[in-house]
């Protein structure tokens, strides 16, 4: 479903991205996990096209996006849950869940919403409140469900355990792997490398800019390079 060929990107003379080569199928859950400065978040902004590519190719169902603005992007069928929620904080949880799907004009989108709020039972009984007023964890579960209001084929999902308690964790992660037995193509980057390959069918490692590895999910948990550098043990 996506493929990426030699990507690349800069912020001013600073090169983030140094010719990246990624894959993700059709129904898979791929992790993209590395430490801090990696270029994890970039490339996610560069796939969404909020972050502009200096070169290489992107492509979605064989057609190539590299260029395409982010709304072109969302109604191809991509859309993301970028890094720390940025929720629209004075206005409500249901008028950001409308906001997820404002490229559409079916009439599924009340259905939809009543999905979300059965996905995550605390948005629905605080549904007409600011979405400022909700906790982190809280927050991370309504971008989830803004991104998944857009009805994306491939969800980007950007750090979804930043600064939450472990238990929220389990909750949101738990979400994702729902997600992902749904048929869902989710490409997740996480700091916490244990928990997203543990969910997911393939990873990615990056490091300053670059894969450093790549292979099955499980492989990867029992790479000695990936257990010292990732996984603390």
């Amino acid at each position: 479903m996506l493929r990426v060929e030699g990507l690349t990107s800069h912020y001013a003379r600073v090169q983030a991205l140094k010719g990246v080569d990624l894959e993700v199928g059709a129904g898979e859950l791929v992790a993209l996990v590395g430490g801090n400065g990696a270029g994890k978040t970039t490339l996610l902004r560069t796939l969404s096209g909020v972050q502009p590519a200096s070169g290489g190719k992107v492509y979605f169902d064989d057609t190539e996006i590299t260029r395409q603005a982010p709304h072109k992007r969302v109604r191809l069928g991509i859309a993301q849950v970028p890094e720390g929620r940025q929720v629209f904080g004075h206005l409500s949880v249901q008028d950001n869940l409308r906001l997820g799907a404002y490229l559409r004009r079916d009439k599924d989108i009340q259905d939809d919403m009543d999905r979300m709020f059965a996905m995550f039972d605390i948005l629905s009984k605080k549904r007409y409140l600011p979405a400022g007023s909700l906790s982190g964890g809280q927050q991370q579960m309504l971008a989830l469900c803004r991104a998944l209001m857009a009805r994306p084929r491939l969800l980007l999902l950007d750090e979804p355990s930043m600064g939450l308690a472990p238990v929220l964790v389990d909750q949101i992660l738990d979400a994702v792997a729902t997600l992902k037995k749904q048929g869902m193509t989710i490409l997740l980057v996480e700091q916490n490398a244990y928990a997203a390959l543990s969910i997911a069918d393939r990873g990615y490692v990056l490091e300053t800019g670059q894969v450093a590895l790549s292979g099955p999910a499980n492989h990867l948990l029992n790479d000695e390079q990936v257990k010292k550098a990732y996984l603390g043990i």
